[in-house]
Protein backbone atom coordinates (compact mmCIF):
# COMPACT_ATOMS: atom_id res chain seq x y z
CA UNK A 1 0.00 0.00 0.00
CA UNK A 2 0.98 3.28 -0.97
CA UNK A 3 1.31 6.06 1.98
CA UNK A 4 0.03 9.57 1.25
CA UNK A 5 0.85 12.70 3.55
CA UNK A 6 -0.96 16.20 3.20
CA UNK A 7 1.26 19.81 2.91
CA UNK A 8 1.58 19.03 6.90
CA UNK A 9 3.52 15.80 6.71
CA UNK A 10 0.43 13.67 8.03
CA UNK A 11 -0.28 10.35 6.63
CA UNK A 12 -3.59 10.06 5.16
CA UNK A 13 -5.03 6.50 4.74
CA UNK A 14 -2.25 4.65 5.59
CA UNK A 15 -0.28 3.95 8.60
CA UNK A 16 0.69 5.90 11.76
CA UNK A 17 2.80 9.06 11.38
CA UNK A 18 4.99 8.97 14.22
CA UNK A 19 7.06 11.92 15.43
CA UNK A 20 8.20 11.23 18.61
CA UNK A 21 8.95 14.29 20.94
CA UNK A 22 8.55 12.88 24.08
CA UNK A 23 11.97 10.96 23.23
CA UNK A 24 13.23 13.52 21.90
CA UNK A 25 12.40 16.26 24.22
CA UNK A 26 11.60 14.60 27.29
CA UNK A 27 15.07 12.36 28.56
CA UNK A 28 14.73 11.16 31.74
CA UNK A 29 11.04 11.08 31.88
CA UNK A 30 10.58 7.36 30.28
CA UNK A 31 12.38 4.31 29.88
CA UNK A 32 12.71 2.39 26.38
CA UNK A 33 10.85 -0.30 26.79
CA UNK A 34 9.22 -2.92 23.99
CA UNK A 35 5.93 -4.45 24.88
CA UNK A 36 5.82 -8.08 24.94
CA UNK A 37 5.68 -10.38 22.46
CA UNK A 38 2.02 -12.00 21.62
CA UNK A 39 2.00 -15.52 20.85
CA UNK A 40 -1.32 -15.03 18.93
CA UNK A 41 -2.29 -11.80 18.16
CA UNK A 42 -6.24 -11.37 16.88
CA UNK A 43 -8.06 -8.07 16.52
CA UNK A 44 -11.47 -8.52 19.65
CA UNK A 45 -12.84 -4.74 18.32
CA UNK A 46 -11.41 -1.81 15.84
CA UNK A 47 -12.41 1.88 16.00
CA UNK A 48 -12.44 2.12 12.23
CA UNK A 49 -14.23 5.38 12.96
CA UNK A 50 -11.84 6.97 15.03
CA UNK A 51 -9.09 5.55 12.80
CA UNK A 52 -10.64 7.11 10.01
CA UNK A 53 -10.20 10.16 11.85
CA UNK A 54 -6.49 9.97 12.71
CA UNK A 55 -6.08 9.49 8.91
CA UNK A 56 -5.19 5.50 9.32
CA UNK A 57 -6.45 2.53 7.07
CA UNK A 58 -8.75 0.58 8.87
CA UNK A 59 -7.88 -2.40 6.50
CA UNK A 60 -4.13 -1.89 7.53
CA UNK A 61 -5.10 -2.24 10.78
CA UNK A 62 -6.75 -5.20 10.83
CA UNK A 63 -3.99 -6.61 8.79
CA UNK A 64 -1.56 -5.72 11.50
CA UNK A 65 -2.71 -7.23 15.09
CA UNK A 66 0.36 -7.79 15.97
CA UNK A 67 0.16 -3.84 16.17
CA UNK A 68 -2.10 -4.01 19.08
CA UNK A 69 -1.48 -7.47 21.19
CA UNK A 70 2.62 -6.66 21.19
CA UNK A 71 5.79 -7.73 20.03
CA UNK A 72 5.25 -6.39 16.51
CA UNK A 73 5.54 -2.62 15.86
CA UNK A 74 4.06 -0.53 13.54
CA UNK A 75 6.47 1.67 11.30
CA UNK A 76 8.17 4.99 13.21
CA UNK A 77 7.17 3.60 16.42
CA UNK A 78 9.43 4.24 19.52
CA UNK A 79 8.13 2.23 22.26
CA UNK A 80 8.89 3.57 25.84
CA UNK A 81 7.31 3.26 29.48
CA UNK A 82 6.52 6.84 30.84
CA UNK A 83 7.41 7.87 34.70
CA UNK A 84 5.76 10.14 36.37
CA UNK A 85 4.77 10.28 40.33
CA UNK A 86 1.46 10.75 41.99
CA UNK A 87 -1.04 10.58 45.18
CA UNK A 88 -2.58 7.87 45.51
CA UNK A 89 -5.22 7.76 47.89
CA UNK A 90 -3.90 10.91 49.39
CA UNK A 91 -0.36 8.98 49.89
CA UNK A 92 2.37 10.62 47.96
CA UNK A 93 4.70 8.16 46.08
CA UNK A 94 7.66 9.85 44.40
CA UNK A 95 8.22 7.22 41.36
CA UNK A 96 5.15 5.14 39.75
CA UNK A 97 5.16 5.17 36.10
CA UNK A 98 3.78 2.92 33.21
CA UNK A 99 3.82 -0.78 34.71
CA UNK A 100 1.56 -2.49 32.13
CA UNK A 101 1.53 -0.12 29.33
CA UNK A 102 3.42 1.75 26.37
CA UNK A 103 3.76 4.53 24.35
CA UNK A 104 4.32 3.54 20.86
CA UNK A 105 4.58 6.98 20.14
CA UNK A 106 2.99 10.11 18.61
CA UNK A 107 0.69 10.31 15.90
CA UNK A 108 0.22 13.26 13.55
CA UNK A 109 -3.05 13.34 11.89
CA UNK A 110 -4.26 14.53 8.53
CA UNK A 111 -5.55 18.30 10.52
CA UNK A 112 -1.70 18.20 11.93
CA UNK A 113 -3.12 17.48 15.86
CA UNK A 114 -1.37 15.30 17.50
CA UNK A 115 -2.08 11.74 19.33
CA UNK A 116 -0.13 9.82 21.72
CA UNK A 117 -0.91 5.56 20.53
CA UNK A 118 -0.55 3.78 23.58
CA UNK A 119 -0.65 0.19 24.15
CA UNK A 120 -2.35 -1.12 28.21
CA UNK A 121 -1.63 -4.33 29.29
CA UNK A 122 1.47 -4.77 27.29
CA UNK A 123 3.65 -6.43 29.70
CA UNK A 124 6.22 -5.56 32.36
CA UNK A 125 8.33 -2.47 32.35
CA UNK A 126 10.60 -1.16 34.83
CA UNK A 127 7.85 0.42 36.81
CA UNK A 128 5.77 -2.05 37.29
CA UNK A 129 6.11 -3.17 40.97
CA UNK A 130 5.60 -6.33 40.93
CA UNK A 131 3.23 -6.74 38.92
CA UNK A 132 2.63 -8.87 35.54
CA UNK A 133 2.38 -6.18 32.94
CA UNK A 134 -0.53 -8.10 31.60
CA UNK A 135 -4.52 -7.23 31.50
CA UNK A 136 -7.72 -9.58 30.92
CA UNK A 137 -10.13 -9.15 28.31
CA UNK A 138 -12.69 -8.31 30.40
CA UNK A 139 -11.34 -4.76 31.76
CA UNK A 140 -10.04 -3.83 28.78
CA UNK A 141 -13.00 -4.10 26.91
CA UNK A 142 -14.42 -1.92 29.52
CA UNK A 143 -11.76 0.84 29.12
CA UNK A 144 -13.05 1.05 25.52
CA UNK A 145 -16.77 0.34 25.60
CA UNK A 146 -17.11 3.60 28.33
CA UNK A 147 -14.16 5.65 26.54
CA UNK A 148 -16.38 5.59 23.65
CA UNK A 149 -19.34 5.87 25.24
CA UNK A 150 -18.05 8.94 27.33
CA UNK A 151 -16.82 10.57 24.14
CA UNK A 152 -20.71 10.56 22.74
CA UNK A 153 -21.94 12.35 25.56
CA UNK A 154 -19.34 14.79 24.27
CA UNK A 155 -17.08 14.40 27.78
CA UNK A 156 -13.10 15.35 26.41
CA UNK A 157 -11.82 11.84 27.41
CA UNK A 158 -9.14 9.08 26.07
CA UNK A 159 -10.30 7.18 23.03
CA UNK A 160 -9.81 3.64 22.27
CA UNK A 161 -8.58 2.50 19.25
CA UNK A 162 -8.81 -1.18 19.32
CA UNK A 163 -8.83 -4.53 21.47
CA UNK A 164 -6.70 -7.39 20.82
CA UNK A 165 -6.60 -10.86 22.17
CA UNK A 166 -3.05 -12.05 23.33
CA UNK A 167 -3.43 -15.32 22.74
CA UNK A 168 -1.75 -15.73 26.38
CA UNK A 169 -3.89 -16.28 29.88
CA UNK A 170 -3.57 -13.97 32.74
CA UNK A 171 -3.69 -15.14 36.15
CA UNK A 172 -6.16 -13.09 38.67
CA UNK A 173 -8.25 -13.99 41.78
CA UNK A 174 -11.07 -15.06 39.73
CA UNK A 175 -8.98 -17.89 37.56
CA UNK A 176 -7.65 -17.59 34.48
CA UNK A 177 -8.61 -15.26 32.01
CA UNK A 178 -7.88 -14.67 28.14
CA UNK A 179 -5.24 -11.62 27.85
CA UNK A 180 -5.92 -8.78 26.08
CA UNK A 181 -4.27 -5.29 25.48
CA UNK A 182 -6.44 -1.60 24.67
CA UNK A 183 -5.04 0.74 22.37
CA UNK A 184 -5.75 4.20 23.70
CA UNK A 185 -5.13 7.53 22.02
CA UNK A 186 -4.86 10.65 23.95
CA UNK A 187 -4.08 14.66 23.17
CA UNK A 188 -1.23 13.57 25.94
CA UNK A 189 -0.57 11.65 28.96
CA UNK A 190 0.59 14.45 30.43
CA UNK A 191 -0.20 14.44 34.06
CA UNK A 192 -0.12 15.93 37.10
CA UNK A 193 1.79 13.61 38.67
CA UNK A 194 4.25 14.05 35.81
CA UNK A 195 5.46 17.62 37.20
CA UNK A 196 5.33 16.01 40.88
CA UNK A 197 7.96 13.73 39.14
CA UNK A 198 10.60 16.10 38.66
CA UNK A 199 9.38 17.79 41.30
CA UNK A 200 9.85 15.28 44.07
CA UNK A 201 13.25 15.36 42.86
CA UNK A 202 14.30 19.06 43.03
CA UNK A 203 15.70 18.49 39.35
CA UNK A 204 14.35 22.12 38.67
CA UNK A 205 15.79 21.92 35.39
CA UNK A 206 13.77 18.66 34.30
CA UNK A 207 10.48 20.55 35.86
CA UNK A 208 11.16 23.29 33.40
CA UNK A 209 11.68 21.49 30.22
CA UNK A 210 8.55 19.68 30.66
CA UNK A 211 6.19 22.74 31.97
CA UNK A 212 8.00 24.43 28.27
CA UNK A 213 7.23 21.04 26.65
CA UNK A 214 3.01 20.59 28.39
CA UNK A 215 3.10 24.42 26.83
CA UNK A 216 3.97 24.06 23.35
CA UNK A 217 1.83 20.83 22.96
CA UNK A 218 -1.55 22.12 24.86
CA UNK A 219 -1.52 25.99 25.29
CA UNK A 220 0.90 27.26 22.60
CA UNK A 221 -0.50 30.54 22.34
CA UNK A 222 1.26 31.40 25.89
CA UNK A 223 4.63 30.64 24.73
CA UNK A 224 7.30 33.02 24.95
CA UNK A 225 4.71 34.98 27.89
CA UNK A 226 6.77 35.72 31.58
CA UNK A 227 3.48 34.53 33.12
CA UNK A 228 3.38 31.54 30.89
CA UNK A 229 3.57 28.92 33.72
CA UNK A 230 1.03 30.76 35.94
CA UNK A 231 -1.38 31.15 33.17
CA UNK A 232 -0.99 27.34 32.01
CA UNK A 233 -2.25 26.11 35.58
CA UNK A 234 -5.00 28.62 35.04
CA UNK A 235 -5.41 26.29 31.66
CA UNK A 236 -5.47 23.39 33.33
CA UNK A 237 -7.74 24.26 36.69
CA UNK A 238 -10.50 25.57 34.09
CA UNK A 239 -10.51 22.55 31.99
CA UNK A 240 -10.59 20.22 34.97
CA UNK A 241 -13.13 21.89 36.70
CA UNK A 242 -15.09 22.00 33.33
CA UNK A 243 -14.24 18.19 33.10
CA UNK A 244 -15.24 17.63 36.45
CA UNK A 245 -18.75 19.44 36.05
CA UNK A 246 -19.57 17.41 33.18
CA UNK A 247 -18.57 14.15 34.91
CA UNK A 248 -21.12 15.33 38.29
CA UNK A 249 -23.77 16.27 35.22
CA UNK A 250 -23.65 12.97 33.85
CA UNK A 251 -23.47 10.93 37.61
CA UNK A 252 -20.19 9.87 36.30
CA UNK A 253 -18.15 8.50 39.44
CA UNK A 254 -14.40 8.41 37.97
CA UNK A 255 -13.41 5.95 41.11
CA UNK A 256 -9.47 6.94 41.06
CA UNK A 257 -9.12 10.54 40.94
CA UNK A 258 -5.18 10.06 41.94
CA UNK A 259 -2.49 12.77 40.62
CA UNK A 260 -1.56 10.36 38.28
CA UNK A 261 -5.27 10.20 36.72
CA UNK A 262 -5.48 13.90 36.16
CA UNK A 263 -4.12 14.91 32.81
CA UNK A 264 -3.25 18.32 31.74
CA UNK A 265 -5.19 18.45 28.60
CA UNK A 266 -8.55 18.05 30.48
CA UNK A 267 -9.39 14.47 29.34
CA UNK A 268 -11.02 11.61 31.35
CA UNK A 269 -7.93 9.07 31.69
CA UNK A 270 -8.02 5.31 33.28
CA UNK A 271 -11.35 3.57 33.42
CA UNK A 272 -10.93 0.92 35.77
CA UNK A 273 -13.20 1.88 39.30
CA UNK A 274 -15.50 3.67 37.43
CA UNK A 275 -19.21 3.33 37.01
CA UNK A 276 -22.36 6.04 36.24
CA UNK A 277 -25.11 6.22 39.33
CA UNK A 278 -28.16 4.68 38.84
CA UNK A 279 -30.23 6.01 42.32
CA UNK A 280 -28.57 9.18 42.97
CA UNK A 281 -26.25 8.88 46.14
CA UNK A 282 -23.70 11.81 46.61
CA UNK A 283 -21.75 9.37 48.85
CA UNK A 284 -21.81 6.43 45.67
CA UNK A 285 -18.26 4.20 45.80
CA UNK A 286 -18.08 1.86 42.86
CA UNK A 287 -14.35 1.13 43.31
CA UNK A 288 -13.44 -1.98 45.88
CA UNK A 289 -10.45 0.00 47.33
CA UNK A 290 -11.78 2.89 48.17
CA UNK A 291 -13.28 2.12 51.67
CA UNK A 292 -13.47 5.69 53.55
CA UNK A 293 -15.23 6.98 50.36
CA UNK A 294 -12.39 9.34 49.27
CA UNK A 295 -13.65 9.63 45.45
CA UNK A 296 -17.22 9.36 46.05
CA UNK A 297 -19.62 11.08 43.51
CA UNK A 298 -20.47 14.05 45.71
CA UNK A 299 -16.42 14.69 46.60
CA UNK A 300 -14.98 14.82 43.08
CA UNK A 301 -15.51 18.59 43.11
CA UNK A 302 -13.14 19.03 46.58
CA UNK A 303 -10.85 16.34 45.00
CA UNK A 304 -10.57 18.26 42.02
CA UNK A 305 -9.46 21.41 44.02
CA UNK A 306 -6.88 18.97 46.28
CA UNK A 307 -5.12 17.98 43.51
CA UNK A 308 -4.54 21.20 41.40
CA UNK A 309 -3.08 22.35 44.67
CA UNK A 310 -0.61 19.47 44.57
CA UNK A 311 0.22 20.91 40.82
CA UNK A 312 0.74 24.19 42.37
CA UNK A 313 3.24 22.89 44.69
CA UNK A 314 5.35 21.25 41.63
CA UNK A 315 5.53 24.37 39.92
CA UNK A 316 6.15 26.89 42.46
CA UNK A 317 10.08 26.96 41.48
CA UNK A 318 9.00 28.14 37.63
CA UNK A 319 6.93 30.96 38.55
CA UNK A 320 8.72 34.13 38.50
CA UNK A 321 9.20 36.60 41.97
CA UNK A 322 9.94 35.89 45.20
CA UNK A 323 8.79 32.60 46.65
CA UNK A 324 6.00 33.94 48.93
CA UNK A 325 4.35 35.47 46.71
CA UNK A 326 4.28 33.10 44.24
CA UNK A 327 2.04 31.22 46.81
CA UNK A 328 0.21 33.73 47.84
CA UNK A 329 -0.53 34.20 43.68
CA UNK A 330 -1.10 30.51 43.98
CA UNK A 331 -3.27 30.29 46.99
CA UNK A 332 -5.63 33.37 45.60
CA UNK A 333 -6.34 30.78 42.41
CA UNK A 334 -6.81 28.02 44.08
CA UNK A 335 -9.41 29.78 46.55
CA UNK A 336 -11.17 30.58 43.72
CA UNK A 337 -11.68 27.25 42.40
CA UNK A 338 -14.21 26.31 44.37
CA UNK A 339 -16.30 29.41 42.73
CA UNK A 340 -14.88 28.73 39.12
CA UNK A 341 -15.94 24.85 39.84
CA UNK A 342 -19.57 26.15 40.91
CA UNK A 343 -20.11 28.58 37.66
CA UNK A 344 -18.99 25.27 35.78
CA UNK A 345 -21.74 22.68 37.40
CA UNK A 346 -24.46 25.37 37.60
CA UNK A 347 -23.68 26.26 33.51
CA UNK A 348 -24.27 22.25 32.50
CA UNK A 349 -27.37 22.47 35.23
CA UNK A 350 -29.32 25.52 33.42
CA UNK A 351 -28.43 23.19 29.96
CA UNK A 352 -29.84 19.94 31.73
CA UNK A 353 -32.93 21.69 32.67
CA UNK A 354 -34.05 23.64 30.01
CA UNK A 355 -33.63 26.80 32.03
CA UNK A 356 -34.03 30.58 29.91
CA UNK A 357 -31.01 32.39 30.38
CA UNK A 358 -29.26 32.71 34.13
CA UNK A 359 -30.97 33.95 37.23
CA UNK A 360 -28.87 34.47 40.48
CA UNK A 361 -31.43 31.68 42.01
CA UNK A 362 -30.38 28.98 39.96
CA UNK A 363 -27.83 27.58 42.05
CA UNK A 364 -30.20 26.87 44.52
CA UNK A 365 -32.93 25.42 42.13
CA UNK A 366 -30.13 22.99 40.88
CA UNK A 367 -29.96 22.07 44.75
CA UNK A 368 -33.13 21.28 45.59
CA UNK A 369 -33.62 19.30 42.92
CA UNK A 370 -30.92 17.19 44.20
CA UNK A 371 -32.28 16.84 47.36
CA UNK A 372 -35.47 15.54 45.75
CA UNK A 373 -33.88 13.43 43.62
CA UNK A 374 -31.84 11.04 46.20
CA UNK A 375 -32.67 7.47 45.59
CA UNK A 376 -34.27 8.61 41.77
CA UNK A 377 -32.16 7.38 38.79
CA UNK A 378 -30.08 9.85 37.78
CA UNK A 379 -30.37 9.55 34.09
CA UNK A 380 -33.75 8.73 33.68
CA UNK A 381 -35.29 11.73 35.92
CA UNK A 382 -33.27 14.29 33.95
CA UNK A 383 -34.49 12.32 30.84
CA UNK A 384 -38.19 12.29 31.75
CA UNK A 385 -37.95 16.02 33.43
CA UNK A 386 -38.54 16.65 29.17
CA UNK A 387 -42.14 15.09 29.15
CA UNK A 388 -42.60 17.22 32.18
CA UNK A 389 -41.00 20.55 30.49
CA UNK A 390 -44.33 19.58 28.29
CA UNK A 391 -46.63 19.33 31.21
CA UNK A 392 -46.58 15.61 31.72
CA UNK A 393 -45.72 14.18 35.20
CA UNK A 394 -46.71 10.11 34.04
CA UNK A 395 -43.12 9.11 33.28
CA UNK A 396 -41.64 10.67 36.06
CA UNK A 397 -43.26 9.73 39.23
CA UNK A 398 -42.58 6.21 39.29
CA UNK A 399 -38.93 7.03 39.86
CA UNK A 400 -39.55 8.16 43.26
CA UNK A 401 -41.04 6.71 46.38
CA UNK A 402 -41.85 9.62 47.75
CA UNK A 403 -42.76 12.36 45.07
CA UNK A 404 -44.08 15.15 47.30
CA UNK A 405 -40.38 17.00 47.29
CA UNK A 406 -40.32 16.54 43.59
CA UNK A 407 -44.15 17.93 42.69
CA UNK A 408 -43.02 21.28 45.23
CA UNK A 409 -40.24 21.76 43.11
CA UNK A 410 -41.72 21.63 39.56
CA UNK A 411 -43.68 24.86 39.68
CA UNK A 412 -40.66 26.34 40.59
CA UNK A 413 -38.55 24.79 37.48
CA UNK A 414 -41.65 25.70 34.92
CA UNK A 415 -41.23 29.25 35.61
CA UNK A 416 -37.43 29.45 34.55
CA UNK A 417 -38.30 27.07 30.98
CA UNK A 418 -36.80 28.21 27.55
CA UNK A 419 -38.98 28.06 24.63
CA UNK A 420 -39.10 24.26 23.32
CA UNK A 421 -36.89 23.36 26.25
CA UNK A 422 -38.18 19.65 25.92
CA UNK A 423 -36.09 19.38 22.61
CA UNK A 424 -32.67 20.89 23.96
CA UNK A 425 -33.04 18.77 26.72
CA UNK A 426 -33.03 15.49 25.29
CA UNK A 427 -30.34 16.44 22.94
CA UNK A 428 -28.07 16.72 26.15
CA UNK A 429 -29.40 14.14 28.97
CA UNK A 430 -28.81 10.88 27.66
CA UNK A 431 -31.59 7.92 27.54
CA UNK A 432 -28.85 5.21 27.15
CA UNK A 433 -25.81 4.72 29.56
CA UNK A 434 -23.40 1.91 30.19
CA UNK A 435 -25.48 0.74 32.80
CA UNK A 436 -23.62 -1.34 35.76
CA UNK A 437 -25.78 -4.78 34.64
CA UNK A 438 -25.49 -4.58 31.22
CA UNK A 439 -21.72 -3.64 31.46
CA UNK A 440 -20.87 -6.68 33.33
CA UNK A 441 -23.39 -8.92 31.26
CA UNK A 442 -20.90 -7.88 27.69
CA UNK A 443 -17.44 -8.77 29.83
CA UNK A 444 -18.57 -12.02 31.42
CA UNK A 445 -19.94 -13.41 27.93
CA UNK A 446 -16.34 -12.14 26.16
CA UNK A 447 -14.78 -13.99 28.80
CA UNK A 448 -16.70 -16.85 27.03
CA UNK A 449 -16.20 -16.02 23.71
CA UNK A 450 -19.59 -14.76 23.14
CA UNK A 451 -18.69 -10.53 22.10
CA UNK A 452 -22.31 -10.48 20.26
CA UNK A 453 -23.19 -8.71 24.05
CA UNK A 454 -20.71 -6.29 24.00
CA UNK A 455 -21.09 -5.48 20.77
CA UNK A 456 -25.03 -4.69 20.98
CA UNK A 457 -24.03 -2.77 24.16
CA UNK A 458 -21.18 -0.65 22.51
CA UNK A 459 -23.54 0.43 19.41
CA UNK A 460 -25.97 1.70 22.57
CA UNK A 461 -23.93 3.92 24.39
CA UNK A 462 -22.35 5.25 21.20
CA UNK A 463 -25.81 6.45 20.53
CA UNK A 464 -26.85 7.89 23.85
CA UNK A 465 -29.32 10.62 22.87
CA UNK A 466 -31.81 9.20 20.32
CA UNK A 467 -35.19 7.29 21.44
CA UNK A 468 -36.37 4.65 18.96
CA UNK A 469 -37.75 0.98 19.33
CA UNK A 470 -35.71 -1.79 21.02
CA UNK A 471 -33.81 0.24 23.23
CA UNK A 472 -35.69 -0.14 26.47
CA UNK A 473 -33.92 -2.84 27.84
CA UNK A 474 -30.43 -0.31 27.28
CA UNK A 475 -32.28 2.74 29.21
CA UNK A 476 -33.79 0.95 32.58
CA UNK A 477 -31.71 0.53 35.68
CA UNK A 478 -31.10 -2.77 36.74
CA UNK A 479 -33.42 -5.21 37.92
CA UNK A 480 -33.77 -6.40 41.81
CA UNK A 481 -31.40 -8.66 42.84
CA UNK A 482 -28.02 -6.99 40.84
CA UNK A 483 -26.72 -6.04 44.26
CA UNK A 484 -24.42 -3.23 45.32
CA UNK A 485 -21.89 -2.92 42.01
CA UNK A 486 -18.41 -2.88 42.63
CA UNK A 487 -15.90 -2.56 40.34
CA UNK A 488 -11.98 -3.35 40.33
CA UNK A 489 -8.47 -1.83 38.83
CA UNK A 490 -7.62 -4.27 36.74
CA UNK A 491 -4.64 -5.72 37.65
Amino acid sequence: MTEQRNAAGAAVGGSFCFDNSWVRDLPGSYVAQAPDAAPDPQLVCLNTDLARDLGVDPQLLSANPGWFAGGAQPPGAAPVALAYAGHQFGGFSPQLGDGRAHLLGEHIAPDGRRWDIQLKGSGRTPFSRGGDGKAALGPMLREYLISEAMAALGVPTTRSLAVALTGEEVRRESGRLPGAVVCRVASSHLRVGSFQFWSARGDLAQLGALADYAIARHDPDLLGRDDRVLAFFDRVVSRQCALVAQWMGLGFVHGVMNTDNVTISGETIDYGPCAFVEAYAPGAVFSSIDRQGRYALGNQPLILGWNMARLAEALVPLIPGEAEATVERLNDRLGAIAGQYQAAWVSVMRAKLGLAGAQPDDAALIDDLLAAMVGADWTLTLRRLADAARGTEASLRPLFDDFARMEAWLPRWRARLAPDAAAAMRAVNPLIIPRNHKVEEALQAADTGDLAPFHALLAQVTDPFRDGPGREAYALPAPAGFGDYVTFCGT
